[in-house]
């Protein structure tokens, strides 16, 4: 039987994915409340694992703390995935409506403000930069300020956006 699984390989297998959703849960001291096993479908001789993403990003609307540090976890990554742009801008859509801690709202933090100096902005970055206006800049406008690549005018049209935003 053909398998066409679309969920990473390593880190983001499904069996790393499930287990760090325990071993979150466990950390957290709360119930696994979703059942984040991808759907799958078999036709023939051909069997298809769908993006388990889709299923955290349930939990995360659910407000589930496990698929909200998941889906942090994601979009720090750099690694790229089938389908990956689009579950990545909703990955980070479905964490603008969630209620962040400060740390996690942190980590978000740290994550786009680092892409921004880093000059990668890819397509889902809108949906990091609303994400970003939602939780705030905190501390690391004068990191952006001081650090950002004038010469793109990618970075610059974000740039641009926050300063607006943050009234700076």
């Amino acid at each position: 039987m053909e398998l066409r699984d679309y969920n990473g390989t390593g880190r983001w297998s499904r069996d790393s994915i499930i287990a760090r959703y325990r071993q979150y849960c466990r950390d957290l001291g709360v119930p696994e409340q979703t059942d984040i096993t991808p759907p799958e479908q078999s036709e023939g001789d051909v069997r298809w694992v769908y993006p388990m993403m889709h299923e955290v990003i349930r939990g995360i609307e659910a407000g589930d703390r496990a698929c909200i540090a998941l889906g942090l976890d994601f979009i720090e990554e750099d690694q790229h995935f089938p389908f990956g742009r689009t579950i990545k801008s909703d990955v980070a859509r479905a964490l603008r409506r969630a209620e962040l801690d400060e740390g996690q709202k942190e980590r978000a933090r740290r994550r786009i403000v680092s892409m921004l100096i880093q000059g990668k902005v890819p397509h889902e970055y809108k949906q990091y930069a609303k994400l970003l206006r939602r939780v705030g800049v905190g501390e690391h406008w004068p990191e952006v300020e001081a650090r950002v690549s004038r010469e793109n005018p990618y970075v610059m049209r974000w740039f641009r956006y926050f300063r607006q935003a943050f009234g700076r």
